[in-house]
C-alpha cells in the first residue's frame, strides 16, 4: 500500500492526536515527512517523538515557507493545527500549493476568511476536510440516530446548555484563546463544535442569530468588585497557588511543549484569568432560528462548578433528553480536561454519578423509555476520536448517521457564532445571509 505524504501545520498540544496516528495506527498509508511551526522548540519536540519511534525525522519549516515545503517534500496532504486566525491562510495556501487539508475545528474565525476559504475550493476543486470529533461521540451519534428515526417527530426547537468548569473553562482564559482576534471568542472556538452538532442532529441550517452575553466572571475587573486582591501574573511562580492557577512546571508535556519555548515568541501559556487583556466573553445565551422552522436556545457557562451539557430536542410527537456530566465536581488538583466515565449511572435511582451519561425518549402518551448508549471502544469521546481518525486516514465508508465533514460544515457551525459576535456588537439580531458567504445564502438548498 503507497503512503500518502503529510506535513503537520502547528505543532501545539493538538497535533500529538495526528502525529501519533500517522505514526501509529496508520503508518501503512501515511508518512509524517514534514512539520510547519515558527517556534524551533515545539516543532522539535514533533520531529525527535517521530524519530523516537524509528521513523526518519521529518524536516521542519516556518509558515512564510509553506509553499517550499509542499514542493521540496511533495507533501499530498497538510493537516493544521495551528491558532484559530491562522487557519484561512494555511488552508488557502496549501489548497493553491496543489494540496487536500485537513483542519481542526473552527475553519476559521470571521466572514472574510470564511469566504476566501469558499473561493479558494471552489477555484481549485481541493477537499478540505474538518474533524467535528464530537459527532462521532457515541451519545451524541445515539440521539442523532433517534432524530432521524421520526421517533420524535418534526424538531420545532432544542434546549442546549453546555458547563465548562473553573478548571477547563478557565483555560481559555489563561491562552490566547482570551483574546476574539485570534481565537473569535467562544462562540466560534468553542461553540463551534456545538452548533454543529445541532446542525447535523436536525439535518437544516441557522438562517437568524440573536445574542446575549457578556465577561462577567473573569478578567481584572471582575476579580476587582469581587474583592479578588493582588493577582500573581501568571501561574508559574514561587509560593502559593490558587486552583485559577496553572503551573507548567507541574505538567512536563506542558513546560516542555509552552514554558521552555516562550523565549523564542513570547506566547505565555499561563497567564492570570483575572488580569487585563481578555476581550471574550465567559457567559453567552443565543436564540438560533433555522431554515426548518426549528428554533435553538443555547447557552455557555465558561465558570460552572461541574461540566457537561444538557440538549432536549422537542418534536411533534416527543422529546429526547441527552444528559452529561463529565465531570460532576471539582478538586484544585484534577487535571484540565475532565474523563467522563459512561457507567457512573445508579441501576436503582438513576442518578447520575460524579460523571455519567443518559439519553432519554418520551413520545407524547407514553412512558419515558432509555435509549441503550454503546460505545465504540476505547480513547478519547467514547472512542469516538479512533472512529474519526479511521475516515480521516482511511477515508469515510457508508456512514448512515453521515458523520464525515467538510468546509461547508464548517462554516455552517461557525455562521451561527460569528453572527452572534456580530449581534453581541450591535444588540440586534444579526441573518446568517447578511454575513456575505455564498454557501450561507437563503435561496441555497
Amino acid at each position: 500500500m503507497s503512503q500518502l505524504r503529510y506535513a503537520v501545520v502547528g505543532t501545539g498540544h493538538r497535533a500529538q492526536m495526528y502525529v501519533d496516528a500517522i505514526t501509529d495506527t496508520y503508518a501503512d498509508r501515511a508518512a509524517l515527512v514534514a512539520l510547519c511551526e515558527p517556534n524551533p522548540v515545539r516543532a522539535d519536540v514533533y520531529a525527535q517523538r517521530v524519530a523516537g519511534k524509528g521513523l526518519p525525522t521529518p524536516s521542519v519549516w516556518t509558515p512564510d515557507r509553506l509553499e517550499d515545503m509542499i514542493r521540496a517534500e511533495r507533501i499530498e496532504r497538510v493537516v493544521i493545527c495551528s491558532r484559530d486566525d491562522t487557519h484561512a491562510e494555511m488552508i488557502v495556501r496549501s489548497l493553491e500549493a496543489g494540496v487536500d487539508v485537513v483542519v481542526e475545528k473552527p475553519l476559521t474565525i470571521d466572514a472574510p476568511s470564511a469566504a476566501r476559504i469558499e473561493e479558494a475550493v471552489a477555484r481549485t476543486g481541493r477537499q478540505v476536510v474538518i474533524t467535528f470529533n464530537y459527532r462521532y461521540s457515541p451519545r451524541n451519534s445515539a440521539l442523532r440516530e433517534v432524530v432521524r428515526s421520526g421517533r420524535i417527530g418534526r424538531v420545532t426547537s432544542i434546549d442546549f446548555s453546555w458547563m465548562l468548569d473553573t478548571k477547563h473553562g478557565a483555560d481559555y482564559f489563561r491562552r490566547w484563546h482570551r483574546e476574539k482576534a485570534h481565537s473569535g471568542g467562544l462562540l466560534v472556538h468553542k461553540s463551534s463544535h456545538h452548533f454543529d452538532l445541532v446542525n447535523w442532529w436536525i439535518a437544516s441550517e441557522p438562517r437568524r442569530v440573536f445574542a446575549s452575553g457578556g465577561l462577567r466572571f473573569y478578567g481584572a475587573e471582575n476579580a476587582a468588585a469581587r474583592g479578588l486582591g493582588e493577582r500573581p501574573e501568571r501561574g508559574t511562580h514561587e509560593g502559593a497557588h490558587d486552583p485559577f492557577e496553572l503551573d507548567l512546571r507541574e505538567d512536563p508535556r506542558l513546560k516542555t511543549l509552552y514554558l521552555e519555548a516562550e523565549q523564542h515568541d513570547g506566547y505565555v501559556r499561563d497567564r492570570d484569568v483575572f488580569s487585563d487583556g481578555i476581550t471574550i466573553e465567559d457567559n453567552l445565551a443565543l436564540i438560533v432560528d433555522y431554515a426548518s422552522g426549528a428554533t435553538l436556545g443555547y447557552s455557555l457557562n465558561a465558570h460552572a462548578p461541574w461540566e457537561g451539557y444538557r440538549v432536549a430536542i422537542n418534536g411533534t410527537e416527543g422529546r429526547a433528553e441527552l444528559e452529561v456530566v463529565e465531570r460532576g465536581s471539582l478538586v484544585p488538583d484534577e487535571g484540565l480536561h475532565p474523563v467522563l466515565d459512561p457507567s457512573a449511572v445508579d441501576a436503582e435511582t438513576s442518578v447520575l454519578r460524579p460523571s455519567g451519561e443518559r439519553l432519554i425518549v418520551q413520545r407524547h402518551w407514553e412512558e419515558p423509555v432509555e435509549i441503550e448508549i454503546r460505545r465504540s471502544g476505547e480513547g478519547g469521546h467514547g472512542g469516538g476520536d479512533a472512529l474519526l481518525l479511521s475516515d480521516v486516514f482511511v477515508g469515510p465508508g457508508d456512514d448512515p448517521l453521515g458523520r464525515p465533514a467538510d468546509w461547508s460544515d464548517g462554516i455552517r457551525s461557525i455562521a451561527v457564532g460569528i453572527a452572534g459576535n456580530r449581534s453581541l456588537e450591535t444588540g440586534l439580531p444579526v441573518r446568517v445571509s447578511d454575513l456575505g458567504i455564498a454557501l450561507l445564502a437563503e435561496d441555497q438548498p
